[in-house]
């Protein structure tokens, strides 16, 4: 398990490099900043009460957990997990606590280019309070599944989805992509279009690096999904495999529907295609087989790849796509546990559509997404527009057209002769002696010419 956290650790500095390398290079400190800095905050608030507020006993309806865990109390010497396959409470902890961070992280690529640092950071310890961890409470809190005694009982109370809704979500689909999606729309909504958007569109910088972060974060995926099991045993496995079959195919799906459309397969478009099969995997990879892990990859590649040209028709400038792929991936991957599902892989999930289960889990999975995404979008534009009145969450129209690093960290993160934060000095070249030409007498008709061969 501790391995497993630290591979989900990874995936924000992979976040990092997937979105550093799609905006411009006088932004692209901006953006690493803004989602390495989450690390930190999140994990603070985490200690201080974010642990118990998503973990913790219920106080109101299954909507919200206690203070019984604040500062991590009562979790030193105890162990969470079902019957038989329990972990050290601590271990759990740090595991979720990099949930929270990455999501949060996410929701940084929609608003990408024209962000305020200290502003993002104010909005992320608001956000994780008021939005992440209540709707963690809601799906990943079981009744008496955290914080048992060395009898192995726990008095605490979990969330709504998970325990009276029954809705399946194995590793964060809901939790962590449908509510950082819907959080992006939002957001971009309160802070407005870049300037000269859909007009002028700012390029990605540095291929390599989008390509390179979309790798590290699908390695890192294997402890976010297959982590989720909390057992090295037959379910891991099965997450295991299942995230790489979706994974790729939604990758190959994406990379086809751009060669018909664009007549081109571009990096930029594999490497987003496997972000998006990775997400629509994510709430599935331990409740379906191998066969629904290839459809829901299928599914994931083209409608994400499609979903990523909404921005233009309704208007909404989500700068690096996180509504078209974490939320429309999100989507797809929760319902389609209501049709995939199979209780052979996992009899804790039943069966959904397809295997004689009727259409009753995909109900309860249309109405868990709604709900997250319903008080994601609410809750995030109230708490983007409170911070954009008293703060400003957007930079001056100057600084983003002559990019952000400058104006908010005073660096730059390339020198040399692509950049205009240093003067560019040509090489100096020999001087070629020239003897002028002789003059002729008389008074000068014109300018006096100047020396043959001489560039200076």
């Amino acid at each position: 398990m501790l391995a497993s956290a630290a591979l989900v650790m990874l995936m924000t500095p992979g976040l990092a490099f997937f979105y550093g390398g799609m905006v411009g290079n006088k932004s692209v400190l901006n953006m690493l900043m803004m989602n390495f800095t989450c690390l930190g905050v999140v994990a603070t608030l985490w200690l201080l009460y974010g642990y118990s507020e998503a973990f913790g006993s219920d106080v109101f309806h299954g909507l919200v957990g206690g203070m019984s865990h604040a500062l991590l109390r009562m979790t030193q010497g105890t162990t969470s997990g079902p019957a038989g396959h329990q972990i050290p409470t601590m271990a759990f902890v740090m595991f979720q606590l990099m949930f929270a961070v990455i999501t949060t992280a996410l929701i940084s690529g929609a608003i990408a280019g024209r962000t305020r640092f200290w502003a993002w950071l104010g909005f992320t310890v608001l956000w994780t309070t008021v939005v992440y961890f209540p709707v963690a409470h809601w799906v990943f809190s079981t009744n008496g599944f955290t914080n048992t005694d060395a009898s192995g009982n726990s008095a605490d109370i979990g969330g709504w989805i998970v325990n009276r809704l029954e809705a399946f979500d194995f590793a964060g689909g809901t939790a962590v992509h449908i509510n950082a999606g819907a959080a992006a729309l939002a957001v971009t909504l309160v802070i407005g279009k870049r300037h000269g958007w859909p007009r002028t569109i700012t390029r990605p910088h540095n291929v390599p690096f989008t390509l390179l972060g979309a790798s590290l974060l699908w390695f890192g995926w294997y402890g976010f999904n297959a982590g989720s099991a909390l057992t090295a045993g037959d379910l891991a496995a099965v997450a295991f495999t299942n995230t790489t079959i979706a994974t790729g195919a939604a990758s190959l799906a994406w990379i086809i529907v751009e060669q018909v459309r664009d007549g081109n397969p571009t990096t930029i478009g594999a490497s987003s295609g496997a972000v998006a099969g990775l997400v629509a995997i994510t709430p599935a990879c331990g409740f379906v087989g191998t066969l629904g892990a290839l459809v829901i990859g299928i599914a994931a590649g083209v409608f994400c790849a499609l979903a990523v040209s909404l921005k233009f028709t309704f208007g909404y400038d989500d700068s690096l796509d996180v509504v078209g792929v974490h939320l429309v991936g999100g989507l797809v991957g929760t319902l389609l546990i209501g049709v995939f599902a199979d209780a052979s892989v996992n009899p804790a999930g039943g069966n959904g559509l397809l295997y004689g289960g009727g259409v009753t889990q995909l109900l309860r999975q249309a109405v868990a997404a709604l709900a997250v995404m319903g008080y994601s979008f609410v809750a995030t534009l109230i708490l983007a527009w409170i911070v954009h009145k008293l703060f400003g969450f957007r930079v001056d129209h100057e600084v983003e057209a002559s990019g952000i690093d400058e104006s908010e960290h005073a660096e730059s993160a390339y020198d040399g002769p692509f950049s205009d934060s240093i003067p560019v000095t040509a090489p100096a070249r020999p001087r070629v002696p020239v003897t002028p030409p002789r003059r002729q007498p008389g008074p000068p008709t014109g300018p006096t010419p100047r020396p043959r061969g001489q560039y200076w």
